[in-house]
């Protein structure tokens, strides 16, 4: 079975205000007990027979904040990883600033391929607004390094929606990433998660959102400018010249297997999900012990893994192919959900054809509202099966 890997490396210089990942500021001494605990993991994880590892993608987190030696020790083992099974793509990511010439040449030797830099905006006020500790004159310092390693590609993460930013502003931001020649770009609406200081300000007043106006404006303006500079559209969120999708997240949309390793990490192999426990300390100690780190299991009903393979490839731009659907779940998506389908036409939301079912541009504007309801827990109409599913494995 081929699979997706992910590795989680929780630590970071410091927590942005927005972010509701599980990271955190690494304690004293923290680095070589977590490297330990992830080739732990990761061994006992790839022992199991038959995965072959076609993408791997090691995310924060920081990644390359790691000191040196303990980032030789976990990429000497994800090197060999890479050289077991050739994936066809490698990513790290890190933020400006984070990555030096040294480490750069340790993520290459192992065989990355890929590095996503997490630039967010080139202007310094919005970078402070979101608690960013890079200068928008580290981004191009870090891509000049990425160049000079000689990854065969790499992605900017940028921000709308910032409290104060004008079309403007983002287009600045959108003109000055195209310009360092990023082959993927991933422009992300900033949300006020719970539990975040980001959403804490905004509930005390102290931060003023934009619009919803406003920021489905800069949305849209991302994507015509993207577009006009040869880079697609191809998922909700995500923009890339021909051939420099991100293969690694293309599996998740598509709801194919992968397996994650480190605190709060979560897998999904043979219909069964199941996450790691969001805590590096108890992780570490855990892993110590030999004993298993997951908090959470879920068997998932074929009608419950047909509406999650729904939801996730409706954020994909080219949506469901109908034939692929029903042979990856065993039900045809035009039966089973028949009902919203019919209704997001009608509101041009939603285009279906003989093979494809997929948001329209004003659909994207509102992806969450309409892809939820394809999570169905019954099948609409009565819809059954239209061929065998295998049970879930162990």
């Amino acid at each position: 079975m081929d699979i997706g890997l992910y590795v989680h490396v929780p630590f970071c210089a410091t927590k942005c205000g927005y972010c509701d990942f599980y990271s955190h500021v690494p304690a004293p001494g923290a680095f070589g007990p977590l490297v330990d605990a992830l080739l732990a993991e990761l061994d006992a994880g790839l022992a199991r027979e038959g995965l072959r590892v076609e993408t791997i993608f090691v995310g924060g987190g920081t990644p390359t904040l790691l000191p040196l030696v303990e980032l030789e020790r976990l990429f000497s083992r994800l090197g060999q990883v890479a050289q077991r099974d050739r994936p066809v793509e490698f990513t790290v990511e890190a933020n400006p600033a984070s990555l030096t010439a040294e480490k750069a040449a340790v993520l290459r030797q192992a065989g990355v391929n890929r590095i996503s830099l997490g630039a967010q905006s080139f202007h310094p006020e919005e970078l402070r607004t979101l608690e960013r500790l890079h200068r928008p004159a580290d981004i191009p310092a870090s891509v000049a390094l990425v160049r000079q390693a000689g990854f065969e590609h790499f992605n900017l993460d940028l921000i709308f929606g910032i409290p104060g930013q004008t079309q403007a502003s983002w287009s600045e931001s959108l003109r000055r990433a195209v310009d360092l020649g990023p082959d993927h770009l991933a422009c992300y609406g900033l949300t006020y998660e719970p539990d975040t200081p980001l959403r804490e300000r905004l509930d005390q007043g102290m931060v003023e959102p934009l619009d919803e106006t406003t920021e489905a404006a800069l949305y849209e303006q991302a994507i015509d400018f993207l577009e006009s500079q040869g880079v697609r559209q191809y998922e909700i969120s995500n923009f890339a010249r021909p051939g420099a999708e991100s293969r690694h997240n293309v599996r998740y949309w598509l709801n194919l297997p992968y397996l994650g390793v480190g605190p709060s990490a979560a897998s999904y192999l043979h219909g069964r999900r199941w996450k790691n426990v969001p805590d590096t300390a108890r992780y570490v100690a855990q892993m110590h012990l030999g004993q298993s780190p997951i908090i959470e299991v879920e068997e998932l009903s074929p009608l419950e893994r047909a509406g999650e393979t729904a939801m996730l490839q409706l954020r994909l731009v080219s949506g469901i192919h109908r034939t692929d659907f029903r042979q990856a779940t065993g039900f045809d998506p035009a039966e089973l959900f028949a009902g919203v389908i019919a209704r997001h036409v009608e509101r041009n939301l939603l285009i279906a054809d003989e093979e494809h079912i997929a948001l329209t541009r004003a659909g994207r504007l509102v992806a969450d509202s309409v892809i939820a309801e394809f999570l169905a827990r019954e099948p609409l109409g009565g819809a059954r099966p239209v061929a065998s599913v295998p049970p879930p494995s162990t």
